[in-house]
């Protein structure tokens, strides 16, 4: 009698149990970033300059809080560098999981442009079996998401479709799961109606930066639908306070989608970092999740959106008891 294969992590240090996994995990930061365009440095996290100082905040939020994993979602033609993110992940204790995919279009690389979703899939499965890179031990660094997979607007672009397509057809072949950029959360539905459209299973699917979009019920249909929703801008005040960010977060708790929730920062300019004096990756550990608990949310609520909802989704697991 054949048992079902169990699920383990693809992280840069090679694989993993996820019930390894005791602590909370960051399903959606930057490690090394370079989304330079037009001179704008700022969009830079440079593994020479500011690796140290990454390497420094995820040690200590490991050491505080317990860090368990880390999802790097920095794709292709977004300065991408697996080794980098083995040397941080090896020098920090912090296992990371790297991600292969395409950006939203105006960060395509020239590849997007002349090819086909078979053309794009092929590309995506050969990073998936052969690594994206190797360790100094000559280890292959294999990717373990595909992300984060863009659009900008209410629909993604044609191009972007394209690379929407390749992602479910490549999670499906492989048996990963696809998180998503929603550019200012917008067009959350329509990616997840293009991704289920071409095979892939909703709760493969993380619908990126929805704490940037004032609609509910649209966290709510995209919840209720299986996906999973990701409030991951957590101290971008700049761009929305985290006043609304829990207030929105409540209110999916309080519809019973608790189990849909995935909580991170998304760290992608180096003046975000502590050592610059930004939030850092620490803000959710050290100011959010308080206001969660002031507002009445349990510990049990809280590791089921910090731990365990992070690794069903990694893992395709489909029950909310997974990983106790």
């Amino acid at each position: 009698m054949r048992h079902p294969a169990r699920p383990v992590l693809r992280t840069v240090l090679g694989p993993l149990s996820p019930a390894a996994v005791r602590g909370p995990v960051l399903p959606h930061e930057h490690l090394v970033l370079d989304l330079d365009r037009a001179g704008d440095r700022a969009a830079v996290l440079d593994p020479a300059a500011h690796g140290p100082y990454v390497t420094a905040e995820l040690a200590a939020l490991r050491a505080e809080f317990g860090l368990g994993l880390v999802v790097e979602l920095s794709c292709r033609g977004m300065g991408r560098d697996p080794r980098a993110l083995a040397r941080i992940s090896a020098a920090a204790q912090v296992p990371v999981v790297a991600a292969t995919g395409w950006y939203y279009e105006p960060f395509h690389p020239a590849e997007v442009a002349g090819s086909g979703v078979e053309q794009l899939t092929r590309v995506l499965l050969h990073e998936i079996d052969a690594g994206v890179g190797s360790c100094t031990d000559g280890t292959r660094i294999h990717p373990g998401v595909i992300g984060e997979v863009g659009s900008h607007g209410d629909r993604p672009s044609p191009a972007e479709a394209r690379c929407l397509r390749a992602a479910a057809a490549a999670a499906r072949a492989r048996g990963l799961s696809v998180a998503t950029h929603a550019r200012s959360g917008r067009g959350g539905l329509a990616q997840l109606d293009l991704l289920t459209g071409a095979g892939l299973a909703p709760h493969r699917v993380a619908i990126g930066h929805q704490d940037l979009l004032d609609e509910p019920s649209v966290h709510r249909e995209l919840a209720a639908a299986g996906a999973y929703v990701a409030f991951d801008t957590v101290g971008k005040e700049h761009y929305r306070s985290d006043a609304d960010r829990l207030r929105l977060l409540l209110d999916l708790l309080d519809a019973g989608h608790a189990d849909r929730a995935l909580l991170s920062c998304d760290i992608s300019r180096h003046a975000y970092l502590e050592s610059a004096g930004g939030h850092g990756y620490g803000r959710l550990f050290r100011s959010f999740l308080g206001r969660l608990r002031a507002a009445g949310v349990g510990e049990e609520l809280i590791d089921l959106m910090t731990r365990r909802n992070p690794l069903r989704f990694l893992t395709g697991g489909e029950g909310g008891s997974n990983f106790r």
